[in-house]
């Protein structure tokens, strides 16, 4: 009994010192394995290739309100870039519900990139709230939003007057500028 228990201890501590050795196998063992023409056939499709920043400026990221387009200035930041990528393939429609007497708010289906700072909104701001809602102010509000730009055209007594009467529907899709 005595013998076999250290020839254990003698094969537990050979065990320990090569783990520390840092033990290099042959190509052969560490090399991964090559797929099959099964697994190959189940791989995911490969990405889309980045649209450069030459096309999207060829691009623009239209607003409409219940099918009215307004004219939005656009900010630069990747919240607003990530919503160009949704309207890339189709456009984006979303339900707004009235909330607060000042702003419509509604849910976009999925998550955007989010840099919340706080934000006291005036009329015409169109800002993402939690990652995952849009919100049109055609009134004020202060909270943490991230911008993603401002309806200069219609005026802010025309907004009230087109987002102040009830829940509506806006879309955003992309333009070819000409």
């Amino acid at each position: 009994m005595l013998k076999q228990s250290v020839w254990i201890l003698l094969g537990i501590g050979l065990l320990m010192l090569l783990s520390g050795c840092g033990v290099n196998l042959p190509a052969a063992v560490t090399a991964e394995p090559k797929p099959t023409a099964e697994a190959a056939a189940s791989a995911p499709e490969p990405k889309e290739t980045p649209v450069s920043s030459e096309e999207e400026k060829m691009e623009t990221l239209q607003l409409l309100i219940d099918e009215s387009p307004v004219t939005v200035d656009w900010e630069e930041n990747e919240s607003v870039q990530a919503l160009r990528e949704l309207c890339r393939k189709e456009p984006l429609t979303i339900r707004l519900s009235m909330y607060g007497g000042f702003e419509q708010v509604g849910p976009i289906g999925t998550s955007l990139p989010r840099s919340d700072v706080q934000t006291t909104t005036e009329s015409g701001d169109v800002v993402l709230y939690a990652g995952n809602q849009i919100v049109v102010f055609y009134g004020s509000n202060s909270w943490a939003y991230t911008r993603l730009g401002h309806i200069s055209d219609p005026g802010a007594k025309e907004l009230a007057t087109l987002l102040g009467g009830g829940d509506v529907t806006i879309s955003f899709r992309l333009e070819a500028q000409e």
